[in-house]
C-alpha cells in the first residue's frame, strides 16, 4: 500500500494511470504507457487512510480517470460509477470528485452515480478540444461535437445544478475559420463554468507534430484571444449566477486576513467566509452575497486588500 501523507482536508487519490487513446496532439500514451487501473480493495485502503488523517474530499485522479475498471469480491466488472459508490459508503466521507475525463469513457454507471449520490460534488472536467468534426477526426479524438453534447445533455439531466470544465486547443493543424467557429459554437452550447484553453503546440514524436498543415503562430493567437474572452464572460456569469443563493462550503484553509476562512463550493470555486461560521474541515452553509472571476464571497466576510478589486454585488 502507498503511504499516506493527508495535507488538509483535501487529497487526490491516484486509481488509473496512462492512456490508450492516443490523441494525435498528446505524449501520455508514449511517456505513461497503457491504461492500468488500480486494484479496488487497494483504493479502498488508501482512502480509509486518508479519511482517517482528517481529509473530509478526496478526489479521484488519473491521465484518464473514467476509464478505470477493476473487480469486486465475487469478481464482477466494476466501472468509475462503482468505485464512486464503494468510496461514498465508506464513513467519513464527506465528498468526491474526480480528474480528467474522456468523452469515450462516459458510461452509464458513471452517469448514474452523478444522479444518485450526494457526496459526488456536481462537478464534471470532460474536454472536448474541439467543435469540428473534421479536427476531431484529424485529432484522434474518436468522438463527435454531437456525441460530446449528448453526453452534456445526460449529465445534466441525472444532476441539474452540475458544472461543466473542459479544456479546448485552437490551431491544431489543419483548422480553418470554420473549423474554429464550430468550437466557439460548441462552447456557446455547452456553457462552461470553467474552461482550460491553449494554443496547439507540436510534441515531438506525436501524429499532430508531423502534420505539415500547421496554422500560423498569429492565427492561433488571434483565436485563442477570441475563444478566452468567450469562456471568461461565461465563467462570470456562472459565479454571478451564484449570488443570492445559500451554499455548502467545505472550509479548506486560512484566509487573506485573519478574520477569513477559505472554503470550496460543491462547483469548486473558492469561498470567502468569516471565520465566525466554523473551522477548518467544517462545511458549512454560506449565504453567497458576492461574485469574482475566481471566487464568491459568502456573508459576514470582509474582502482582503486590495480594496479595489471589482466584484459582482447583489442588491441587498
Amino acid at each position: 500500500r502507498r503511504q499516506v501523507q493527508a495535507r488538509g482536508v483535501t487529497a487526490f487519490l491516484t486509481v488509473q494511470e496512462g492512456c490508450d487513446k492516443f490523441c494525435a496532439f498528446c505524449v501520455v500514451p508514449y511517456t505513461r504507457g497503457a491504461e492500468v487501473s488500480r486494484p479496488l480493495a487497494q483504493i479502498l485502503d488508501e482512502a480509509r487512510a486518508l479519511i482517517d488523517a482528517g481529509v473530509r474530499e478526496i478526489t479521484l485522479l488519473g491521465q484518464n480517470v473514467n476509464a478505470w475498471h477493476g473487480m469486486d469480491g465475487t469478481g464482477r466488472e466494476l466501472g468509475l460509477g462503482h468505485l464512486l459508490h464503494n468510496l461514498a459508503a465508506l464513513p467519513g466521507i464527506a465528498r468526491l470528485r474526480y480528474v480528467t475525463s474522456h468523452p469515450r469513457d462516459m458510461a452509464d454507471d458513471l452517469i448514474e452515480a452523478h444522479r444518485d449520490l450526494d457526496c459526488l460534488m456536481p462537478y464534471l472536467h470532460l474536454p472536448v478540444q474541439a467543435g469540428s468534426d473534421r479536427i476531431l477526426k484529424s485529432m484522434n479524438r474518436g468522438h463527435t461535437g454531437a456525441d460530446y453534447l449528448s453526453i452534456i445533455e445526460r449529465v445534466r439531466e441525472a444532476r441539474p445544478d452540475i458544472a461543466i470544465s473542459g479544456d479546448m486547443i485552437v490551431g491544431f493543424p489543419g483548422e480553418t475559420d470554420e473549423d474554429f467557429e464550430a468550437t466557439m459554437d460548441i462552447v456557446r452550447q455547452t456553457n462552461y463554468a470553467a474552461c482550460y484553453s491553449f494554443k496547439y503546440s507540436m510534441r515531438p514524436g506525436t501524429p499532430g507534430a508531423e502534420m505539415t498543415d500547421q496554422v500560423d503562430e498569429a492565427v492561433k493567437t488571434e483565436r485563442l484571444a477570441r475563444l478566452q474572452a468567450l469562456l471568461s464572460d461565461q465563467q462570470k456569469a456562472f459565479n454571478a449566477a451564484c449570488i443570492g443563493k445559500t451554499i455548502d462550503a467545505l472550509i479548506a484553509n486560512p484566509g487573506r486576513t485573519e478574520d477569513q476562512w477559505i472554503g470550496r463550493s460543491p462547483w469548486l470555486q473558492s469561498v470567502i467566509v468569516p471565520r465566525t461560521l466554523g473551522a477548518i474541515g467544517d462545511i458549512v452553509s454560506v449565504d453567497v452575497i458576492a461574485a469574482q472571476a475566481n471566487s464568491l464571497m459568502g456573508a459576514g466576510a470582509q474582502l482582503a486588500p486590495p480594496a479595489t478589486q471589482k466584484l459582482e454585488t447583489a442588491t441587498l
